[in-house]
Parts: structure tokens; C-alpha cells; sequence
């Protein structure tokens, strides 16, 4: 392959992210404080997306029950795209745009925060675990890209939009993993101080 064509992937990737750190280090920053109040309080955050999304929220999950970057009590995280048979049996007797929203409804409870990842912003089964969240007085962290799609409509002041300022796909797939780290990384900061090792 040219090798040129995969310098400009690097390129982009890169270029994408230095442009959009000013713009997202705020909501970034809403989205930690928001997780870290939750989970001080003993709450929890359930996470969600399809695709490369659903991977990122289970990476998010990971980082928080296990670990990210240091030695730490576990947190209360759960990826809502890991149960093939709840993920199945929901997509058969209802739909698969309810696939999240009934575990939203199983397992969230007032002052959780949901998790939601969607590239476009257009996810009917991420939108409706976002409505059901709101209904269940949790808070809601979005990660989106293309301007934000339908769910920027959906999301309250109360809740937290990070929109990363691009169309393409892969880019904001790429962005997104970054801001999972850095949310990870400031949760990890916010609840038990000092660097990570």
C-alpha cells in the first residue's frame, strides 16, 4: 500500500485531535465532574453505542472496573452491548431500537449516568436508552460527531454533549477513543488524586 495514503491517515487523525482540544476540554471536563459526582455518591454509569461505539463503551467499562493507568478500587461501570442473550431476546420480542433502553430501565437508577456513543448522533436504540435515562432522573454524557444528529435535540442542560467537529467516521471513532482516556484518566485524577502511575 502507498505509503503515503497511511502517513495521511496519521496526519489527519492527528490534525483532527490538536483542532479539536480547545473546543472539547470543557464539555471533557463537564463529563468528568458529572461521573465523578455520580460515582462518589455511590452511583454507577451504564454505557452504550453499535458498532465501533459499542467497542468504546466497553473499553470505558473496562478501564473503570478494572483499571485504566494505576492500582485502584474497582468503580461501578457497565456496557450495556455484552449479554448476547439479553441483547437478542430484547431484539426479537420487541426491537432492536430497544435493545439499551430496557436495560436502562433494568439496571439505571436515579443519579447513575449513561454513557452514550453514537458517531452520527442517529442511534434509535442509543436515543431511546437516552430518553429512558432522562425519565429515570440519570444524567447524560453524549459522544457524538457530525454536528450531533438527532440526539443533540434529545439532551437537557443537565446533561453533557461532546461533539467532536468532524463528518468522517473513523476520525471521530479515533476522537472518541481519546476522550474515553481522558475521561478515565480524570475520573481516576478526580476520585483518588495526584497522577496516574
Amino acid at each position: 500500500m502507498n505509503k503515503q495514503r497511511i502517513i495521511g491517515h496519521f496526519n489527519e487523525s492527528a490534525e483532527l485531535k490538536i483542532q479539536a482540544a480547545t473546543a472539547l476540554a470543557h464539555p471533557i471536563s463537564e463529563a468528568i465532574e458529572l461521573m465523578f459526582m455520580a460515582l462518589s455518591n455511590g452511583n454507577r454509569i451504564l454505557a452504550c453505542g453499535n458498532g465501533g461505539s459499542a467497542a468504546h463503551a466497553q473499553h470505558f467499562s473496562a478501564g473503570l472496573v478494572g483499571r485504566f493507568e494505576r492500582e485502584r478500587l474497582p468503580l461501578p461501570a457497565l456496557s450495556l452491548s455484552t449479554d448476547p442473550s439479553i441483547l437478542t431476546a430484547i431484539g426479537n420480542d420487541y426491537s432492536f431500537a430497544e435493545i439499551y433502553s430496557k436495560q436502562v430501565q433494568a439496571y439505571g437508577q436515579a443519579g447513575d449516568v449513561l454513557l452514550a456513543i453514537s458517531t452520527a448522533g442517529n442511534s434509535a436504540n442509543v436515543m431511546m436508552a437516552i430518553e429512558t435515562a432522562q425519565e429515570r432522573d440519570m444524567r447524560v454524557v453524549a459522544l457524538t460527531g457530525k454536528g450531533g444528529g438527532a440526539i443533540a435535540s434529545l439532551l437537557s442542560d443537565a446533561d453533557v454533549h461532546v461533539c467532536v467537529p468532524d463528518d468522517r467516521m473513523t476520525r471521530i471513532q479515533e476522537v472518541h477513543l481519546l476522550i474515553i482516556h481522558c475521561l478515565c484518566d480524570g475520573i481516576d485524577v478526580a476520585l483518588f488524586g495526584g497522577d496516574a502511575e
